[in-house]
C-alpha cells in the first residue's frame, strides 16, 4: 500500500471506530438513570463512613444534564465499545504482520478488552473508594464540611477508572513489544529494577491521594500486571522457537494455591466469623 492508501485506510478504521462508539452512546444513553446511581456510590458510602449527608450538589444549572445525560454516557460507551475499538486497531496493523501472528487477533482483543474493564472495576471497588474516603477525612477535624459538586467528583471519578483501566493495559502493550520483536523477556527480566521504579514513580502521579498506603494500591496491581506481560512475552518466545511451556505443572500448582485460599477463606468466615463485603478490604471481622 502507498502512503496515501495507508492514511484511506486509518481514516476508515478510525471512521468505523467512533461509529462503534456511538451506538454504544446510544445504548448507555438509555440507562443513565441506573448508571449515575452506580456512579455516586463510593461517594455516598465515603460521605456515609464519615458522618455526613451522603449526596453531591450541584452549582451550575446545567451540571446535572452535562455529566448525568452526556458525559456519563460517553464515558460508558468508551468502556462497552472497547473490544471494537481494540479490533479496529488491530485491524490496521496486522498487514504488517506474519501471517502466523495474524492469528493472536481474537486474544488480543478478550485480553485487551478484558484487562481495560478489570483495571475499571479494580479502580472502582478499591482504589477510588479508599481514596475518596482518604480525601474527604482530611478536613474533618478542623471544623471543614465537604461539599462535593457532581461536576468535581465526575472529573475525578474518570480520571482515576480510565487512569487504572489504561495502567492495566500493560501486559498487551509487553506483549505486542515483544511481538514486533523490540524487547525480549531476557531483557524484561534484567531491566526489571528500573521498570519497578518507572511504576512507582507513574503510581505516585497518577494516586489521587499522597499516602503510602494508597500509593501501593496502584503500584502493586502494576508491578504484578508487569511481570504477567513478561510472562506472556516469554510464552510468545517460546511458541516462536517451537517450544512447549510445562501447562500441567503449572496449572497443578495453582489449583493447589487456589484449593489452599479457599481453605483459608473457609475457616475465617465459619470459625473465625469473617464477613464478605463488597468493598476494600473485602473481609472484615
Amino acid at each position: 500500500m502507498s502512503f496515501l492508501e495507508h492514511l484511506e485506510e486509518l481514516r476508515s478504521r478510525i471512521f468505523k471506530a467512533l461509529a462503534g462508539v456511538a451506538v454504544a452512546f446510544l445504548l448507555s444513553l438509555t440507562f443513565s438513570g441506573p448508571l449515575w446511581n452506580f456512579v455516586r456510590q463510593p461517594a455516598a458510602q465515603a460521605l456515609r463512613t464519615l458522618g455526613y449527608t451522603p449526596e453531591l450538589v450541584v452549582i451550575d444549572p446545567m451540571e446535572g444534564f452535562n455529566i448525568i445525560w452526556w458525559k456519563l454516557p460517553l464515558v460508558c460507551s468508551l468502556f462497552i465499545g472497547s473490544p471494537w475499538i481494540l479490533y479496529q486497531v488491530w485491524a490496521f496493523i496486522a498487514p504488517g504482520l506474519y501471517k502466523r501472528e495474524r492469528r493472536w487477533a481474537t486474544p488480543f482483543i478478550l485480553c485487551s478488552a478484558g484487562l481495560f474493564i478489570v483495571g475499571g472495576i479494580f479502580a472502582y471497588f478499591v482504589v477510588f473508594r479508599y481514596g475518596l474516603t482518604f480525601l474527604l477525612s482530611i478536613g474533618s477535624g478542623y471544623g471543614v464540611k465537604p461539599m462535593i459538586t457532581i461536576e468535581r467528583y465526575f472529573d475525578l471519578f474518570v480520571n482515576v477508572i480510565l487512569g487504572v483501566g489504561v495502567i492495566f493495559e500493560l501486559p498487551v502493550l509487553i506483549f505486542f513489544l515483544t511481538l514486533l520483536r523490540i524487547v525480549n523477556p531476557a531483557f524484561l527480566v534484567r531491566h526489571s529494577r528500573y521498570a519497578i521504579l518507572a511504576i512507582f514513580i507513574i503510581a505516585a502521579i497518577v494516586t489521587p491521594t499522597p499516602d503510602v498506603v494508597n500509593l501501593m494500591l496502584f503500584a502493586t496491581p502494576m508491578c504484578l500486571l508487569f511481570y504477567a506481560g513478561v510472562f506472556a512475552s516469554y510464552l510468545l518466545v517460546l511458541h516462536r522457537e517451537h517450544r512447549k511451556f510445562p501447562w500441567r505443572t503449572v496449572v497443578t500448582i495453582a489449583v493447589g494455591v487456589l484449593i489452599l485460599l479457599g481453605v483459608v477463606l473457609y475457616l475465617s468466615i465459619t470459625r473465625y466469623h469473617y464477613k464478605v463485603v463488597p468493598h476494600w478490604p473485602f473481609l472484615v471481622h
